[in-house]
């Protein structure tokens, strides 16, 4: 085995210092995606589990039809579909905005099950309770129960915050410079695969710790069973 050609290859450090400022401009598209995606689709989230859990069968259908839509269409799909089709619907949105749109919807229809299963593991009495103190029923949700639901299912919504982190990466098919995205650029600037070995230590060093803090919130979860 020849080390000398797998050090070139995997662990060129003069190609990182190469192209560094490109890597770190697509972890800034990454980190800036994140912080769009997640607090919109938790709180899309919030809505369609508050809404459901309201029981409005006027309104309950045509959610359960859309949440069970954007579960089973594949996220690169979906991704495809909303970057390419908005502009043949006459919507000139950004890709940025395209990417947002489409991982927002996606990731709500995850939050909003996973908080509805919150939402119904809060005994009934708390709402009534709430309700007895001159709350009304949205009020009693979002400052009663939503906060109790959020709490229980907290491991859930940690690891599916992890997951939606993660897949943020396919949003390098449709060409926008995100962190994977400018690793596959350099690589074809250095002939090298360094600046991909560089991308997985950087979403290592991004996510260990809300893989350990999931760890730690499960744990929490079975001692207090």
């Amino acid at each position: 085995m020849d080390w000398e050609v797998i050090r070139f290859s995997f662990f060129h450090w003069e190609s990182i210092q190469q192209v560094y400022p490109l890597l770190l401009d697509g972890w800034w598209m990454t980190i800036k995606l994140c912080l769009a995606v997640v607090p919109l689709g938790f709180t899309l989230g919030c809505m369609i589990a508050t809404v459901h859990s309201f029981h409005v069968r006027m309104l309950n259908y045509p959610l359960i039809f859309a949440v069970d839509f954007f579960r089973s269409i594949p996220p690169l799909v979906l991704l495809i579909y909303t970057v390419y089709g908005l502009p043949l619907l006459g919507w000139d949105v950004p890709a940025f905005g395209a990417v947002v749109v489409a991982f927002t919807f996606n990731s709500a229809s995850y939050y909003g099950e996973i908080i509805r299963a919150g939402i119904e593991s809060i005994p009934k009495g708390q709402m009534e309770a709430a309700r007895s103190t001159g709350l009304t029923r949205l009020q009693a949700m979002i400052h009663v129960i939503l906060p109790q639901a959020v709490r229980n299912v907290a491991p859930d919504l940690t690891s599916n915050t992890l997951e939606l982190i993660k897949a943020t990466s396919i949003a390098s098919v449709v060409a926008l410079p995100e962190l994977l995205r400018m690793g596959r650029v350099t690589q074809g600037l250095v002939y090298n695969a360094t600046p991909l070995i560089a991308v997985a230590v950087i979403y290592l060093i991004m996510l260990w710790p809300m893989v350990r803090l999931l760890s730690r919130l499960e744990r929490r979860m079975m001692s207090s069973r």
